[in-house]
């Protein structure tokens, strides 16, 4: 098997893996074939660089492969512990640095470079600080994003009727304060990922959601549960966002593509208008500044474009194999 080569990076504290080398060939003339030509190939290789033990349940991964938009610069696939994922705005913040540091992108700009990013839920413009030695700080654009439905009641075992906000940003999620969950709003409570895990489960199995211009299926389902304090509407003070997202990961960072949502979710009820900025916190204290910047259609949603602003961090890089007859080696997955 061939050796893997990766670059290692973390926003808000997100592991963040972007491979290099090591991936055969991934067919396909659309992004979308790409990825269904990597489920059906090539899904042992995720689990080998997703996994234990040489990743971890919580860790995202990166392909980088060659777009089908016309106005691209490059393709993005994601990676998680489940699958595949629509977006990740933590992964792209550390991706635009990435791709002005090894040159990917061409034309270079100073004191900013823009990059355009073919993702799975349609074009992300990327933008990096870039001061013609280092980058820096980075922000994306995000996709339409819209509240989908608002006040839906969810029976959860152990919990009740929760309430909660389905809102798109790039991927689907339901948003909900954690009061309903009757816990404190503490990040790093086990009991916050069990409670916010059954809701999950409920809403895929009981409620469907469906993009209304993006027949992909691989969009049109709940991504992850955004769970806050509560604290909506235009203010100075900062707001905690709790993820789930995928195979019950829980996020390090704010969630960029949440943050999204969770935007659209406080224009559509008028708790937030254009130009105004909130400021997201996670459970490591990382910080994004999102802000609705133009206001949009999608189908029949009226829907935002937001700007999200964060830190990509590099930590390393990384050579991966698997060695002969080792079959624990081939992946297995601790929560």
């Amino acid at each position: 098997m061939a050796t893997f080569v990766t670059t290692e990076m973390h926003t808000c504290g997100q592991p963040i893996r972007i491979v290099e080398k090591g991936f055969p060939k991934i067919h396909g003339d659309t992004l979308r074939k790409k990825m269904d030509y990597l489920i059906q190939y090539h899904d042992h290789l995720r689990k080998l660089l997703m996994w234990e033990p040489r990743g971890h349940f919580d860790l995202i991964g990166v392909i980088l492969v060659q777009p089908d938009h016309p106005d691209a610069d490059i393709g993005a696939i994601f990676m998680h512990n489940e699958g595949y994922g629509p977006m990740c705005g933590d992964a792209t913040m550390s991706l635009g640095r990435y791709l002005v540091d090894k040159g990917i992108v061409r034309n270079s700009t100073i004191p900013q470079t823009v990059v355009k990013i073919q993702c799975p839920c349609g074009l992300v413009e990327v933008r990096v600080q870039n001061n013609g030695k280092k980058t820096g700080a980075v922000s994306f654009l995000s996709v339409p994003s819209f509240l989908y439905a608002k006040d839906l009641s969810v029976n959860v075992s152990e919990f009740g009727q929760i309430v909660v906000d389905i809102a798109y940003g790039g991927g689907f999620y339901a948003i909900v304060r954690s009061s309903q969950f009757k816990l404190k709003n503490d990040c790093s409570s086990a009991k916050m990922k069990e409670a916010s895990g059954k809701l999950l489960g409920e809403l895929r199995t009981h409620y469907k959601v469906k993009h209304p211009e993006n027949s992909d299926a691989n969009i049109s389902y709940i991504y992850g549960i955004i769970v806050t304090d509560g604290k909506d509407g235009h203010n100075e003070e900062v707001t905690t966002n709790f993820t789930l997202y995928a195979d019950n990961a829980v996020g390090r960072a704010p969630c960029g593509s949440g943050s999204s949502a969770r935007i659209a979710q406080q224009y559509s009820r008028g708790l937030i208008k254009l130009d105004q900025t909130r400021i997201f916190e996670s459970r490591t204290g990382g910080k994004y500044r999102a802000t609705p910047v133009k206001a949009v259609s999608c189908g029949d949603f009226d829907a935002v474009v937001v700007e999200v602003s964060g830190n990509g961090h590099y930590t390393g890089t990384s050579s991966f194999s698997l060695e002969e007859g080792d079959e624990i080696g081939k992946g297995f997955l601790m929560s």
